[in-house]
């Protein structure tokens, strides 16, 4: 079964990795690219990284993201020097950052250096990028406008959010690669991840929605909020701050349009009939993932619902 996965941050990885762990599956995951930004000089792709690491075996597991057994030496060097060192870098994510920015210097795309990196570190399904322009979430505060980053990591998500932008975004052109496997998946699903900046992002890539909607596969969509709170990151209050019902049926009011099917957890079976009122089927199943176990288990109830 040929897998499209819609995929940002840690929850979009770790539901890769439980489509990556079933026998059968040939998984492609169109990454979130959204989030980019230069620091030193470098051109850094956490979501991107983060799924890269995730499948590679290769991620920090308490805390998400970056690598196991990491050490910040360099960042160490660079705050000595008076350096603004608030997005934390380790060494060896320093050294994949160089390996990009050097890439990118000698005329490599994106998907190609995407591509490469994932292969070197042994991944094997494929990371596809929705574009190789630079598209970046921006997000407007009562402050201004800060990049996601800052908001994200230096701010630590605690500014109210008035607004989200994503700058490029309209001049961008979706990658072939991110075409065809969408034209040629049998399963297509957005997974549990915010629904405004690492799945949007990746949604409004010119060609991107009509793709999907041209699709001859079915087109599902994980909620990342149970019982109305999520797992890891801001988006139960980017929803609230927007407007937005911050639970399940709030992400499938959000999702309207663009898929036919929501899998919610357990403790959101209540809602299922206002999903389903919304011309929307609606399967309920055990949807936290802190186990490679629960991971797989996931991936698999949801084939299972779907076939």
């Amino acid at each position: 079964m040929k897998v499209v996965l819609l995929a940002g941050g840690v929850g979009g990885a770790k539901m890769a990795e439980g489509f990556d762990g079933l026998e059968g599956v040939e998984l492609s995951v169109i990454g979130n690219i959204a989030d980019d930004a230069e620091f030193h000089g470098l051109w850094v792709s956490p979501d991107i990284d983060t799924l890269t690491y995730s499948l590679a075996g290769r991620i920090d597991r308490a805390q998400g993201w970056g690598v196991a057994d990491e050490s910040h030496r360099a960042l160490g060097v660079l705050k000595e020097l008076g350096a603004d060192t608030w997005m934390t870098l380790g060494d060896r994510d320093f050294g994949l950052h160089i390996y990009r920015s050097h890439a990118l210097a000698q005329g490599q795309s994106r998907s190609e250096i995407a591509a490469h990196v994932a292969k070197t570190f042994g991944v094997k399904s494929r990371i596809l990028l929705p574009t190789d322009d630079v598209v970046q979430t921006r997000v407007r505060v009562a402050a201004g406008w800060l990049s996601f980053q800052e908001y994200f990591v230096r701010e630590q998500c605690k500014p109210e959010v008035l607004e989200l932008d994503y700058a490029g975004i309209a001049a961008a052109k979706p990658t072939y690669a991110a075409l065809e496997a969408i034209a040629a998946a049998d399963f297509i699903v957005l997974a549990p991840s915010n629904p405004l900046v690492s799945i949007t992002p990746i949604l409004e890539v010119p060609g991107l929605r009509a793709a999907l909607g041209a699709a001859r596969a079915p087109v599902w969509a994980v909620s990342p909020l149970i019982a109305g709170k999520v797992v890891k990151g801001p988006a139960d209050r980017m929803m609230k701050a927007l407007g937005l019902r911050p639970d399940a049926l709030g992400v499938a009011q959000y999702y309207a349009g663009a898929v036919d099917h929501m899998v919610i957890d357990t403790l959101d079976e209540g809602l299922r009939a206002e999903i389903m009122a919304l011309g929307k089927g609606c399967t309920v199943l055990p949807t936290l993932m802190t186990e490679r176990a629960e991971k797989e288990a996931l991936a698999a109830g949801i084939i299972e619902a779907m076939v």
